[in-house]
């Protein structure tokens, strides 16, 4: 029997969270609705001016994979997350979210000097979230976060597109992936973001590698990225051929589990959308919980549907773990 459900690899950010208009994010000269890399002096140069005209809303543990690991471990799943933070003050709150959130980790292992990475998310009046972020130490994620024993004692291995900006860090993953391919565990990933797949294509792309993943998790504007030619349907015909499964997300009109043999339709749960700040992380911890304990494919997305469509609902990217436990009742209850 397996120790954890999932071992996730990913970046560690704390997210300074703000509401804007649309005008700010045009005179910033900022891309809507994707995330932007940027380096600490123009990081900090927009988080004065952020500071100045709407003043911080949140602060919070962040990264995409992390997100979902809270979500899976808050479920009552068992996590343990790979990632890097700095010997400051970001680094010790960093630490202690993941550990109240009952992720494993081995940060108190962890003495590098440095600054932990952050992300500057910024949520516009349509719900929309647009992020900026300085990556920090995390910019040099390398084999030495990796932990063999526990990726070998794992479910399921979970790797973050964000992390493939960095060659070290693709090079990190490969080894992971070799680990879990010798040990029989699963390989899922998620693409992350459309800017994932726009620029850093080469490198996501080392990473599927011939033999793919298990799963993938992505949504209708990866797809279309990744055809080259805004074809969603193109798009879900190549990845199939390497990766079996494959989870689309939908925004308001559900999702969809795709193999090569079937297509299962998860249906929408319509809210009042007010920030869509880590609702594909929630979908994919939700959906990581369940096939990994025990529920079939399309209760595992309905939990996960259902998780995100409430994530929309509020402001923040997690849900507290009160309300994943209701949703989760409810689910169960549906699927008796």
């Amino acid at each position: 029997m397996s120790k954890y459900d999932v071992i996730a690899l990913g970046n560690a950010l704390v997210d300074k969270e703000y509401e804007v208009t649309d005008e700010f994010l045009a005179a910033q000269g900022v891309e809507k609705g994707v995330m932007t890399l940027l380096e600490c002096d123009v990081q900090q140069r927009l988080l004065d001016s952020l500071n100045n005209q709407f003043g911080l809303k949140k602060r919070a543990g962040g990264g995409s994979a992390a997100n979902s690991m809270v979500t899976t471990a808050q479920f009552g799943g068992k996590v343990f997350y790979c990632c890097k933070v700095g010997d400051d003050a970001l680094g010790e709150f960093y630490l202690k979210d993941l550990t109240d959130a009952g992720v494993m980790h081995r940060l108190d292992q962890q003495n590098t000097p440095g600054a932990t990475g952050r992300c500057v998310v910024m949520v516009s009046q349509d719900a929309e979230r647009t992020m900026c972020t300085y990556l920090g130490i995390t910019i040099d994620f390398s084999v030495n976060e990796l932990h063999e024993d526990v990726i070998r004692n794992a479910q399921i291995l979970y790797i973050e597109g964000h992390l493939v900006y960095q060659r070290e860090a693709v090079d990190a993953i490969l080894v992971a992936k070799k680990i879990a391919r010798e040990a029989g565990i699963k390989v899922a990933m998620t693409f992350s973001d459309p800017a994932v797949v726009k620029y850093a294509r080469d490198h996501l792309a080392d990473v599927i590698g011939e033999d793919g993943v298990d799963l993938l998790f992505c949504n209708q504007d990866e797809v279309a990225d990744w055809a080259g030619n805004d074809d969603v349907d193109a798009g879900i015909e190549d990845l199939l051929k390497i990766c079996p499964t494959l989870v689309l997300t939908r925004g308001s009109k559900g999702a969809q589990i795709i193999t090569r043999e079937s297509v299962i339709d998860i249906p929408p749960y319509p809210v009042k959308a007010v920030d869509s700040t880590g609702a594909g992380d929630t979908f994919a911890g939700a959906f990581l919980y369940g096939i990994t304990n025990g529920l079939d494919m399309a209760t595992a997305g309905r939990l996960a549907s259902r998780s995100a469509a409430e994530c929309v609902s509020q402001f923040g990217p997690r849900l507290a773990a009160d309300v994943q436990q209701t949703i989760l009742a409810e689910v169960l209850g549906e699927a008796q």
